[in-house]
């Protein structure tokens, strides 16, 4: 399904993970580094707002597992 880093003003390595897709959206996970301990929540997410998030460049496409991985350290 994929992961994408998602843009943050502190530097973080803030991800979200799509775990569903419907149909006119996804399920998504969402981890957030929050002063050395992982936020995660599950949400819904539109289709028309993720694509305007690629677009803009909010999200970002994590290539591989070692990207993620990355993101976590």
């Amino acid at each position: 399904m994929g992961s994408y880093l998602l843009k943050s003003l502190n530097k973080t390595s803030d991800y979200m993970t799509i775990v569903r897709e419907l149909d006119d959206g996804y399920v998504v996970r969402i981890v957030r580094d929050k002063d050395g301990y992982n936020d995660i929540t599950t949400d819904y997410i539109s289709k028309t707002l993720f694509d305007s998030c690629i677009r803009t460049g909010y999200l970002t496409k994590m290539e591989t597992v070692e990207d993620k991985a990355a993101a976590n350290a």
